[in-house]
């Protein structure tokens, strides 16, 4: 029903004057990863009519390649996309989410990092604090969302629930899942949010250093492929970014 709902909601709105690209990372192993980063990255393309369209490593990862192949093409997506959003959940951040955070500072890409996680965990000891290892915090052209979502389903779903008494009647509606989708939905908006702020902030890369940063980027993570045409590449992204504004 989400789906059919999604289609029909975007046939009412005309597509985004200027549009961006903007790379998922997050944990794909299991069906609540891919289902939960399905639903967002639809609802975020739907309410910003456009706007931000997220690439899903889980739709291009072939897990049947060489994992060097895999990770390449994580990195060369990444590095193409305009900005990104890495989810940042869990007790212990998702390691290779954590390394593509820090290439995207390192290519400069303007991100927003989510978490839904309403636990505690980190070394940042203050509330206030960003709730992970400090080492993964305090970057420029960063922003960061946190959702208590679990609460926000409890609270919704109990209300919805309240009204209906049959066990059966329940299931049959699929309360759960509509809740859920309810969620999601409440939570888009604040990560459109946080990509236009992100979006606004200069580039912090020096003008004169880009080319230089851009041509190590092409050599630095040890791709496979030629040299020369890993640099072709790469210069290509960073010209396109600068065209944009983005650089």
């Amino acid at each position: 029903m989400g789906a059919v709902r999604r289609l029909v909601v975007k046939a009412k709105h005309k597509p985004h004057k200027k549009s961006y690209s903007v790379y998922f990372a997050g944990e794909l192993f299991d069906l609540k990863h891919l289902v939960g980063n399905a639903y967002l990255a639809e609802a975020i393309y739907e309410k910003s009519h456009g706007k931000f369209l997220c690439r899903l490593p889980q739709d291009f990862e072939l897990r049947g390649l060489n994992p060097h192949v895999i990770r390449d093409q994580d990195i060369d997506m990444l590095l193409a996309c305009d900005l990104a959003i890495f989810n940042f959940d869990g007790t212990e951040l998702d390691s290779g989410t954590v390394v593509e955070f820090m290439l995207a500072k390192f290519a400069d890409i303007p991100a927003v990092i989510l978490r839904t996680d309403l636990r505690a965990a980190g070394d940042q000891a203050s509330a206030r604090r960003d709730p992970w290892n400090l080492m993964a915090s305090f970057y420029p052209r960063t922003e960061v969302v946190r959702a208590a979502s679990l609460i926000d389903y409890r609270v919704l779903q109990q209300r919805r629930l309240a009204r209906i008494k049959d066990d059966i009647t329940r299931l049959a509606g699929l309360h759960a899942s509509a809740t859920a989708a309810i969620v999601c939905d409440q939570l888009a908006p604040a990560v459109i949010a946080a990509l236009n702020r992100v979006l606004k902030l200069p580039s912090v890369m020096p003008a004169e250093s880009q080319a230089v940063v851009y041509d190590w980027l092409a050599l630095m993570p040890g791709m496979k492929g030629k040299k020369k045409e890993l640099r072709a590449r790469l210069d290509a992204l960073r010209e396109a970014k600068a065209a944009k504004g983005l650089l």
